[in-house]
């Protein structure tokens, strides 16, 4: 029975520790060639061979099945091919979120204006401001507020374009003639207005700028906006009338929007640690967050002005949405050949203007407005410069378009900058 041994083979199988199914290890190995001729005689008192003394003699040849079984899973290839036209609608949506957050807002307002009326009783507009800058406080890491004190010419430059450079567009606006007259002064006071209250900010955290220097520049300039936006009217627009604004209304609201919230969300990331580390991995999602309220805004306006919009003439407030895109364009020019002249004339590519994060922030603060605070700078007026909803209708629109044209231009340029690091690794 045993003089075939040489021929004979051991055959062991163990099973591989994979997560890969139907996976296992056969390991071959030849019996020894060479037995004692005594085993013959006194088998009972050959020892048998075990697993160690056989790996000791010979070098076994391992045999591994490895493939995927067949049956597992069948369907998945199918499923998969199904699913696949999913993709580049997911990988569109993830990269344009503020975009399509924004347009789905106003549609929403001119579709079931109900929603955004009933939800405007509630203040649910002043949620969104409130809680963009609880995020903006969340996301505020220690060292860009040493970022935004470095950069403090091109904050200081900022603020002086928001509130006393880019006023002076309201005069070239007062030149063209439209009815109603209301549009044309109606953009007219919004180039006066400070910067956005929520905008600004967001759309410089997803650009990759010095977010801490937009949140200063847009804190200051509303902050200062409430002494300047007075005489700023009265100057360009109200033609040497004088003109009284809220002022200590204005104040009030303006803490409560931007300071208080934004100071909450500062202590809690420094008081919690776990707090500061969660928000520190997901900065994508609390980017999200930060969008959709951005859209409650724009949503409520639309819905409370849509019965005005649907009474007007089409080509009529076309003009206007036009007159107030450039506006918004007309200020991103004015705000890039000002930063890249200042970077030149303070020292080249060591300047702070010359800083990409420095310049983007200011680009983006410097050269949008804001409709919450013109809308109340016009409702005290009672009348003064026309009907208030004619006045702050054009307005509405050309502050959603200067929030989806920005926000298209920072997706392209986060593209453009994802596919230059693409290429240098």
């Amino acid at each position: 029975m045993f003089a075939s041994a040489s021929s004979q083979l051991l055959l062991r199988v163990h099973s591989l520790h994979s997560t890969e199914p139907m996976a296992h290890s056969l390991t071959l190995s030849r019996f020894p060639a060479t037995i004692s001729s005594s085993f013959h005689r006194h088998h009972y008192a050959v020892k048998p061979l075990t697993l160690r003394s056989v790996s000791r003699r010979l070098k076994p040849t391992l045999i591994r099945a490895c493939d995927r079984s067949q049956q597992i899973g069948g369907n998945g290839s199918k499923g998969t091919k199904e699913l696949s036209w999913l993709e580049p609608i997911l990988k569109f949506a993830r990269s344009n979120v503020l975009p399509l957050a924004l347009v789905s807002a106003v549609t929403l307002g001119l579709t079931y204006p109900s929603l955004g009326c009933a939800a405007d009783k509630f203040n649910v507009s002043k949620i969104g401001p409130f809680g963009i800058f609880v995020i903006s406080g969340l996301m505020l890491r220690s060292e860009e507020i040493g970022a935004a004190v470095e950069a403090w010419p091109v904050g200081l430059f900022g603020l002086v374009s928001i509130l006393f450079l880019t006023p002076y567009f309201s005069r070239i606006i007062l030149q063209i003639q439209l009815q109603p007259q209301e549009f044309i002064t109606g953009l007219a006071i919004f180039s006066c207005m400070p910067t956005t209250l929520s905008s600004g900010v967001a759309l410089t955290q997803l650009a990759g700028g010095n977010s801490a220097l937009a949140l200063a520049m847009t804190v200051i300039s509303n902050l200062l906006g409430i002494m300047i936006i007075p005489l700023s009217i009265t100057k360009f627009v109200a033609a040497g009338v004088g003109v009284t604004l809220p002022i200590k209304q204005l104040f009030n609201s303006l803490v409560l929007t931007i300071l208080i919230p934004l100071i909450l969300g500062k202590v809690l990331r420094e008081s919690f640690k776990g707090v500061a580390d969660f928000v520190d991995k997901n900065r994508k999602l609390f980017s999200l967050i930060s969008a959709l309220f951005l859209s409650l805004v724009p949503w409520i306006q639309v819905s409370r002005s849509r019965p005005l919009l649907l009474s007007l003439k089409p080509d009529v407030f076309l003009i206007a949405i036009g007159l107030g895109t450039l506006l918004h364009l007309s200020l991103l020019v004015f705000n890039t050949i000002a930063v890249r002249s200042l970077s030149v004339i303070s020292g080249g590519r060591n300047s702070t203007f010359s800083r990409e994060e420095n310049a983007s922030a200011l680009v983006l603060v410097a050269s949008q407005k804001t409709l919450p605070v013109m809308v109340a700078v016009i409702e005290p007026l009672q009348g003064a410069f026309g009907e208030s909803g004619l006045l702050v209708l054009p307005c509405v629109a050309a502050h959603l378009n200067q929030i989806i044209v920005d926000s298209f231009i920072v997706n392209f340029l986060r593209s453009r900058d994802n596919s230059n690091n693409v290429k240098v690794a």
